[in-house]
């Protein structure tokens, strides 16, 4: 599967947002994850067996519990593959940008607010 077939999925998104807060249970993953998208705790686990499969998270056992946490070498590919596209936004960005004027003051805009 593709990083972006895994990432496209929103409930693969979400558990992996929560991931970046730090290792999570199986269980608390899947109470947010029910909670929010209204899925079953089997489908729960289907996601997080698709992001452990393609690389996306770790899992380690402690007694019963099963610990999730990010695996962040698919994303730091993800982020090489979009480095050839950040000039797209980057010359939005900056044109949209602000320049100082003055000791710390931005420049008015045209409306001379």
């Amino acid at each position: 599967m593709h990083a972006f077939d895994v990432l496209g999925d929103p409930v693969r998104r979400r558990i992996l947002e929560l991931l970046a807060d730090g290792e999570h249970s199986a269980g608390q993953i899947g109470a947010v994850v029910q909670e929010e998208f209204g899925i079953s705790q089997p489908g729960v686990s289907q996601h997080l067996r698709v992001l452990r499969e393609n690389g996306f998270a770790t899992v380690r056992a402690e007694g019963t519990r099963r610990l999730y946490a990010v695996d962040p070498a698919p994303l730091q590919e993800v982020d090489i593959w979009l480095e050839r596209y950040r000039r797209f936004w980057d010359r939005s960005l900056d044109a949209l940008s602000f320049r100082g004027h003055g000791r710390g003051r931005l420049r008015p805009d045209s409306h001379g607010e």
